[in-house]
């Protein structure tokens, strides 16, 4: 039997996210050095990279960066999404490391979109290989799935952990005016727990109003609503859709008899953009 130790074990473990099984098997094969454990952890890793193509991928994280405009004008905002199949793997040091990486190749490339990330050029090699050599250590899946970007006089960013022992799970980026800027942080914390869809009602596709509108019209003649009454009711409804789901339109988290647009109102600014992820959703 190969000589090494339980916390050889632990070591290897916390280091690669691998399982007990793999961990065990990759020191008794290196006849008990960590050194060579951990390579051989990665070679038969990246020899199932293939294999796990078709597997789910929806645990993981996100991670933020927010630094000025080329003009120093203001304020750009970058936004990742990494995934990994199992939480264990999410919280390992080996995957945080990795998605600070892709964060870091997302800032310094321009990359807008996940795909022109992933083929992006980056520490002498592309960011997908960087990705599928994390990944062969793992022994699980890993993909970049979503990059966003937004730019304005101020950019907030706020990421929220859904569980205190994870990496952050939700994450949201706020472009405000300057005069907004006071109470970006409590509107950016809001989009986490509400999650907006629209920042005003003329970002709802008309297809959408008018799907809601029909909806709400049938649901009235359903429950045998006058005739007379059925525009105002409809109307009513609608403007219960946007309530809900227009960011300006919510009630504020922090106080409910206020709307966020009242808020934003009240400190003489505006929301000019903002994104929101959360992992595998």
């Amino acid at each position: 039997m190969a000589n090494y130790s339980l916390q050889d074990i632990k070591d290897l473990r916390e280091k690669t996210g691998a399982g007990m099984l793999d961990v065990k098997k990759a020191l008794e094969e290196a006849e008990g050095d960590p050194a060579k454990a951990l390579e051989i952890i990665r070679v038969k890793g990246l020899k199932g990279v293939g294999k796990r193509e078709g597997r789910a991928a929806s645990d993981g994280l996100v991670a933020a960066h927010v630094g000025p405009t080329a003009d120093g004008e203001g304020q750009t905002g970058v936004l990742v999404e990494v995934n990994s199949e199992t939480d264990f793997v999410a919280k390992s040091q080996s995957f945080i490391s990795l998605a600070e990486r892709v964060l870091a190749a997302a800032v310094s490339t321009g990359a807008r979109d996940a795909d022109a990330l992933t083929s992006a050029e980056y520490e002498g090699t592309t960011v997908q290989n960087i990705v599928d050599e994390t990944a062969a250590t793992l022994g699980e899946r890993v993909v970049v799935r979503r990059l966003a970007r937004v730019a304005g006089e101020h950019v907030e960013v706020y990421l929220h952990k859904v569980n205190k022992d994870l990496p952050p799970q939700v994450g949201v980026l706020v472009a405000t005016d300057a005069a907004a800027a006071s109470v970006a942080r409590d509107v950016a914390t809001h989009i986490a727990a509400f999650s907006p869809l629209y920042l005003t009602r003329d970002e709802v596709p008309a297809e959408t109003v008018e799907n809601e509108r029909k909806i709400a019209e049938e649901t009235a003649r359903n429950e045998g609503k006058p005739e007379a009454a059925l525009a105002k009711i409809v109307e009513g409804r609608l403007t219960g859709y946007f309530k809900e789901n227009v960011l300006v339109d919510q009630a504020f988290a922090k106080d409910s008899k206020k709307s966020v647009g009242q808020v934003l109102a009240e400190a003489g600014g505006t929301v000019t953009g903002f994104v929101r992820f959360r992992v595998g959703a």
